[in-house]
Parts: C-alpha cells; structure tokens; sequence
C-alpha cells in the first residue's frame, strides 16, 4: 500500500478501511525495513531469479529525478515546539533494463527491471552492473545503452561494459535523438538575427540530417553558426554534438528496429519518481526516499514477488536494523 499509493497517510485509511488499524510511522517503519532487507539480501548473495537475457535484444538506460530532501537544523524550535528545517533538491537516480522484439519494441514476456538510489552516479552504475551480471548479459544478442548527453553517465558506461566482459562490437551507446533535437532548438534560440520562421526551419534541416546519418554536416551548420561570435551558450551548444558525434547513429539503429529515444526511463522517472515522492510542500528524509524508490520501483517494474523473495531471504534471519 505504501508503494502504490499516493502518501502514509492514504495507505493507513486503505488499512483502516479493511480493518487493520496502522498508524503512518508503523507503515514508514514496515517499508523501510522491507527495502532494507531487500537490499542487504543484494548486497549478500545473488540475484534470487532464474531470467536470463541471453538471445534478447537489450536496451539499457538511466536518468535522474527530483526530490526534496529535508534536513533538521541545529538550534532553538519555533515557537510552536517543532524542529526547524532545510530543505534542497537532490537528484535520485533510476535505471531501467528491458528486452525488445524484432519489430523494436518492448518484449511484454519479460518484466523490465526498474531500481534506483539516492547515493549518486556510481551507486547507480553499481546496481546496473549488479542486474546485468546476473543476467547473463554477454549473451544478449545486442546491447544498446541510451540516456541523455548527461556526462555522469557516458563517463561510466565504457568501463561498465569492460567489466562485465561484454565486447565493443556487442553494444551500442546513444544520445537519445529528442534531446538532441532540443540541443538544436537551444542553438537555433542562440542565433541572433533569426525570426522564428527561419529557426524552424534551420531546426527541421538539421533534424533530418541527424536522422540520416549526417551527423559531421551538423556539427558543421553549428559551427558555421559560432564562427565570428564568442557565446559561451553557443561554444557549451556546439561541444554537446562534438562529444556525442559518436553516439548519434539514429540511421544505422531505426533500420534495425533499435528505439532513438529515452522514453521508456523518463517514463519510469515519471512513475516512480516524480507521481510519489515530488509535490508542492512534500519533504522527505533521505533514508525513507531510498527504501520506497526500491519498493515502488519494483512494484511499477511487476516484479514485486521477486521483492518479497529478497526481503524474506532465508540468509536473513538475523537481520537487524534501527531507525
């Protein structure tokens, strides 16, 4: 109830509703000792399931979210007794596995796995490489990693693969192409002179050369723009498509059937994320954000019996935990 629902609260009157009388610190403390068992289960052993990706076709993403984090400070209460507070944005990060079929989209005969943390870029990577090495991943068809141009992720992706013994030839790594649509929005926006006619259909050309494979013919249109001007927006712009030239091979992969586009991972950030833990005056404490992005992660993912095989993992009888 406290992964599905909107708030403690709501899951304590669901509870009431059907006659079991839960207060919202018992549910908190139920489902952070849930996930927390479930992780330490991970952490010890390895992933309690039989799926293999071996002869699927493979996509791999992650992105990151917004969550505010509420933090007690030091020093007197307010008037009223209560403790005062910080508050700041802090990004948890999500990642998502799932097969495709030939005709390139997602194989509903495998559960895609959803999971996420708040600890940052390496823990994040840690967990992908923890699903895709239960996985058998070097026997995956192919591979294909797409996220946004965010360098956290692309800094990290070579090494993952090297560790998990999967081949240069074996994987693919892509910008997602609406992104890199937005990036050509952002230089259009830069170019002064232009009316909006003429960005559109500036930005229409370069999209298309994208999609073609003319990714070089880009980059020399963006250029073409920065020659003569010292804009640093414009100089950030143009590196973007430098950096990336490599992963922009939209045409190779749409004749394959592979996705261009990151959708199924913002989606999950929508899902799982933002529709639970982000709101107008909604404040968490970051040991609770971490234990339900776990439990609403595989919830979303419909994996939740794997979960509770973790969390009722035999090797766990002495688990122990206080809050």
């Amino acid at each position: 109830m406290a992964a599905v629902l909107s708030s403690f609260q709501e899951a304590s009157n669901i509870m009431k509703e059907r006659g079991t009388h839960i207060g919202v610190n018992t549910i908190r403390n139920i489902a952070q000792r849930f996930s927390l068992r479930a992780q330490a289960t991970t952490a010890a052993e390895p992933y309690l399931c039989d799926e293999s990706v071996s002869g699927y076709r493979v996509v791999v993403s992650t992105d990151g979210g917004r969550v505010r984090i509420r933090k007690n400070k030091r020093g007197p209460k307010s008037p009223k007794g209560r403790s005062r507070y910080s508050t700041e944005w802090k990004e948890p990060k999500l990642l998502a596995i799932y097969a495709i079929g030939p005709d390139g989209r997602m194989d509903r005969n495998f559960h895609p796995f959803i999971d996420g943390t708040m600890k940052g870029p390496d823990a994040v990577f840690d967990l992908i490489q923890y699903y895709l090495g239960n996985l058998d991943i070097t026997n995956a068809t192919k591979i294909l990693f797409i996220a946004d141009g965010a360098r956290w992720i692309w800094n990290r992706v070579g090494s993952l693969m090297q560790s998990l013994g999967i081949k240069p030839s074996q994987y693919h790594e892509l910008v997602d192409f609406y992104h890199a649509v937005e990036h050509l929005a952002k230089v259009a926006e830069l170019r002064k002179g232009w009316n909006k006619k003429e960005r559109k259909r500036w930005i229409k050309k370069q999209r298309r050369q994208l999609l073609n494979g003319d990714t070089d013919k880009v980059i020399e249109a963006i250029r073409a723009i920065c020659r003569g001007r010292h804009s640093k927006k414009l100089t950030t712009e143009k590196n973007y498509f430098i950096r990336n030239r490599g992963r922009m091979c939209y045409e190779t992969l749409k004749k394959t059937n592979f996705p261009i586009g990151s959708g199924a991972i913002e989606s999950a950030v929508r899902r799982v994320i933002n529709l639970r833990f982000k709101g107008a005056s909604i404040y968490w404490l970051e040991q609770t954000v971490e234990a339900m992005i776990k439990l609403r992660a595989f919830y979303k993912a419909g994996r939740w019996q794997v979960l509770k095989k973790l969390a009722f993992s035999s090797s766990l009888d002495s688990f122990e935990t206080s809050y």
